[in-house]
């Protein structure tokens, strides 16, 4: 009897291991291939059930019928489960996204045939026939800065994407900053710094000189059906840090409220952070992510329109860039945010976007800065669809 429990137990090892060893080669690999959520784990539990039906039949343990069932019906559960997950994935995909990576550039690529930039009714009064200052910014504004170089630079490809020998491109606020204080590129077009941007300014040596060269509202939008059509000021600082946890505390339905970040140093994020004051900014939704190097790390996931989500964006990128129907744009204070809200001031988060050098930017570089907010310049502002500060 004992040499038959010592047989049983090394087969059960022999069969087992090749299984083990198999399950955790095949985690990894579902989920670099984006399956850590749901399939990692299922491929791991099978692994697991398997392993256990091999040495309970190694064994006899439970009669071959028993067996047969509990396993029939467990795999009938991971399918079942398998069916929910993947139903739930289509749900969400398809919501509606607010995203950056969402929206191609090259539809605003200057001297494209097909380009959608602002154009002036005559042409520039200022030219820049060689060397021009390289450009970089925000994604939001990537559309304004486009429709300058088509203005007055000298005509030529202008790939937002190609970062090798191109003095025109798009990075993102972050990315820009970054750029800038290294020396790759001479002016970025963002939202203001951050003070962690800030102090990488000051770190490098380098001081940040803001040209304002237009104004923006920054908005907070929801889902459409959303009974909630405006918050106070004193209400967005509660959802954000925290406090405000209910739509119904609002005036809206019995829901809870999930409220979207971005990432930081992203132009939108830091002016959150602003208008948060001192208020500390609670934890993010977030999705995982599986990387080789780092192991597993957590990242801001992108707004998605869950019908009890809230987000916030800049106006002109959520209403003309990342345009959706099925999102609402709150009013603030009783003000909605608009052209004439913007240029009053009346709307609560009015702010400037500027032309950003590090260090007192070059002749040639105060000219091109000068024309910006020239007449002809801020027309272009206009055009594009953002508020002129002259």
């Amino acid at each position: 009897m004992k040499r038959s429990i010592w047989l049983n137990l090394l087969f059960s090892i022999v069969a087992v291991v090749p299984i083990a060893l198999l399950a955790f080669v095949g985690y990894f690999i579902v989920a670099l291939l984006g399956g850590f959520r749901f399939y990692a784990p299922l491929s791991a539990v099978v692994a697991a059930v398997l392993c256990a039906y091999i040495v309970c039949s190694i064994f006899g343990w439970f009669t071959s019928r028993t067996r047969g069932i509990a396993f029939a019906s467990f795999l009938g559960l991971c399918l079942l489960a398998t069916g929910g997950y993947e139903l739930n994935k289509a749900y969400v995909n398809s919501l509606a996204q607010v995203s950056e990576q969402e929206v191609s550039l090259q539809q605003y690529q200057p001297f494209h045939p097909e380009s959608k930039v602002a154009v002036l009714e005559q042409p520039a009064s200022y030219k820049i026939t060689d060397n021009p200052p390289r450009l970089d910014g925000a994604t939001a504004l990537y559309p304004l800065y486009s429709a300058f170089v088509q203005a007055v630079y000298p005509e030529d490809e202008y790939d937002p994407y190609d970062f090798a020998d191109n003095p025109v491109v798009c990075s993102s606020t972050s990315y820009a900053y970054q750029r800038l204080l290294s020396g790759e590129t001479d002016i970025i077009f963002t939202a203001a710094p951050s003070l962690a941007q800030e102090k990488d300014a000051k770190l490098a040596g380098r001081e940040l000189v803001l040209t304002p060269i237009g104004r923006e509202a920054f908005v907070f939008f929801v889902n459409k059906r959303n009974p909630v059509s405006s918050l106070t000021t004193e209400q967005i600082m509660d959802i954000y840090s925290g406090e405000l946890t209910n739509w119904k505390q609002a005036g809206g339905r019995n829901d809870r409220i999930r409220a979207f970040q971005r990432d930081e140093g992203s132009g939108s994020q830091s002016m959150l952070q602003k208008i948060m004051k001192d208020r500390t900014l609670m934890q993010a939704p977030s999705e995982d992510v599986m990387d080789l190097m780092s192991g597993i790390i957590s990242r801001t996931s992108s707004y998605r329109n869950y019908k009890n989500a809230i987000g916030f964006s800049f106006l002109y990128y959520a209403s003309q860039m990342n345009r959706s129907d099925e999102l609402k744009l709150l009013a603030i204070d009783g003000v909605e945010p608009d052209k004439e809200s913007i240029r009053s001031g009346a709307y609560p988060y009015t702010v400037n976007f500027y032309a950003v050098t590090a260090g007192p930017p070059s002749a040639k570089m105060q000219a091109f800065l000068d024309w910006i907010v020239s007449p002809e310049g801020q027309e272009l502002v206009a055009k594009t669809g953002y508020v002129p500060v002259n």
